[in-house]
């Protein structure tokens, strides 16, 4: 019997976002456009960390039913140890992580307090600047079974709430990394190389 949508989604504890394809989809492997972004995951929040073994093994249960007794061979799983995987990346260093697709833009807020009910108002954030690779949120994830070129578990990616900034992940220097201890001449206006 296959799984309801309601078991199968989570959302997160505070993760920082990396390679946020939030704001336009881009073209995958298989030529579609998809909204994505990797979830770094803490390995000290146990908690969203039980939630996903939970939600995965029921899957995997599921598959080994699907596949008369067995899971296929390369059946992927969709947690990643950073340690492992991304040695070379000290921003995955301490976490593990899941890479999340969607066809569709994610909605995008931010918690800006509690209504007369006492549940939590939302404000849908537009500035494109203000979501980032390197910042945290809590995040709405879908896992499902996928069975296509290869097999195995996906993430779907439903919505992100910003609830932190954090460094930039943009791979990107700043002009003062890259300009500080550079000499300019602030001088002459006679000398105006630029005219």
């Amino acid at each position: 019997m296959a799984i309801d949508n309601a078991a199968t989604k989570l959302v997160t504890g505070k993760v920082r976002l990396s390679y946020a394809n939030i704001w336009e989809p881009r073209e995958n492997d298989q030529g579609q456009l998809k909204y994505s972004c990797a979830l770094l995951i803490p390995k000290t929040d146990k908690e969203t960390l039980r939630k996903v073994k939970a939600i995965v093994d029921a899957l995997k249960a599921e598959a080994v039913t699907k596949y008369k007794g067995k899971l296929p061979a390369n059946f992927k799983l969709p947690l990643h140890d950073g340690d492992e995987e991304k040695p070379d990346d000290e921003n995955y260093a301490g976490h593990y992580y899941l890479n999340a697709y969607a066809n569709t833009q994610p909605g995008i807020a931010k918690p800006v307090g509690r209504g007369a009910d006492g549940k939590t108002r939302f404000e849908e954030i537009e500035d494109t600047t203000e979501v980032y690779s390197g910042c945290y949120a809590r995040v709405s994830v879908n896992f499902y079974l996928y069975d296509n070129k290869s097999k195995g578990i996906g993430v779907g990616l439903n919505n992100i709430v910003k609830v932190q900034d954090g460094e930039p992940l943009a791979g990107r220097a700043s002009v003062n990394d890259d300009f500080a201890d550079e000499e300019f001449d602030d001088g002459d206006e006679d000398d105006d190389f630029l005219s």
